[in-house]
């Protein structure tokens, strides 16, 4: 019936309290929000070595990327320096045979769409007189070309040969000369008032003449004319020198259809 002395002490001892036991346990601070900000910041820190160590391989992988890249870029010079010599005499067989064939680089020169817009009337008169053009890359490739236009005597200038050369440094600047005009009394094109042109006033900061682009020779400005010259004129002046002829046959071909539909229509 009677407590022993010891049961009689622990019942008289306070009922214990789970959750201050839980907090005594952990040291007083076992709050879920902190544990959970602890949790976040572990894992955001692993998930930012984890991008670290994947943008170095990354970096590391574009450094080969970048070796191979050169490396294409050496073998395509050599390929090109190679062709390009297979080219030449080719080249200057075409060129006689131009010869021989009147008015053979004017008529490829005003037929191109661009060029056509940039000529007047004098310019026309004066590329009547051209009797060849080239295009001369230099050896390395990379370091420039030079642009020949042609001529045989003519009322307008005394040279015989105008060219125009880009050439460019290891930094990739670039350098453009261009030949002076020796222009004939009262002949030079290039020195004129502004004329109408489609529709508006050309002035003198605008070249009125395409001779004025050997004397433009700004490496900052976009030589259009250049590109044109030797990325769509020099590798196949066919395609626009006969391009008129061209038209002419597709022209009279559907003048013919039509008379055929015609007569048939008749019957």
């Amino acid at each position: 019936r009677g407590l022993r002395e010891g049961e009689m002490a622990e019942a008289g001892r306070p009922a214990k309290n789970p959750k201050l036991d839980r907090e005594e346990e952990g040291g007083g601070d076992n709050n879920p929000k902190v544990d959970g900000e602890k949790e976040y910041g572990t894992n955001h820190r692993e998930a930012d070595e984890q991008a670290q160590a994947a943008l170095e391989k990354i970096v590391s992988i574009q450094h080969e990327i970048d070796k191979l890249n050169e490396q294409a870029s050496e073998e395509i010079l050599h390929v090109e320096q190679k062709y390009n010599h297979l080219r030449k005499p080719h080249y200057l067989n075409r060129a006689q045979l131009a010869e021989q064939i009147p008015e053979f680089w004017y008529t490829t020169l005003s037929n191109h769409p661009a060029i056509s817009e940039i000529l007047n009337g004098d310019d026309e008169q004066a590329l009547q007189y051209m009797d060849g053009l080239s295009v001369d890359e230099f050896e390395d490739v990379k370091s420039g070309f030079k642009i020949n236009l042609y001529f045989r005597p003519n009322p307008y200038f005394e040279n015989t040969v105008l060219s125009k050369e880009y050439v460019l440094d290891g930094s990739g600047n670039s350098t453009i000369t261009g030949t002076e005009i020796k222009w004939k009394p009262d002949k030079d094109l290039t020195n004129r008032a502004p004329v109408e042109f489609k529709g508006r006033k050309r002035t003198m900061e605008e070249p009125t003449s395409v001779f004025c682009w050997f004397s433009d020779c700004n490496p900052n400005e976009p030589d259009e004319l250049a590109e044109y010259i030797k990325d769509e004129i020099w590798p196949n002046p066919l395609q626009y020198f006969l391009q008129g002829e061209v038209s002419v046959d597709e022209g009279e071909e559907e003048d013919e259809e039509e008379e055929d539909e015609e007569e048939e229509d008749e019957e």
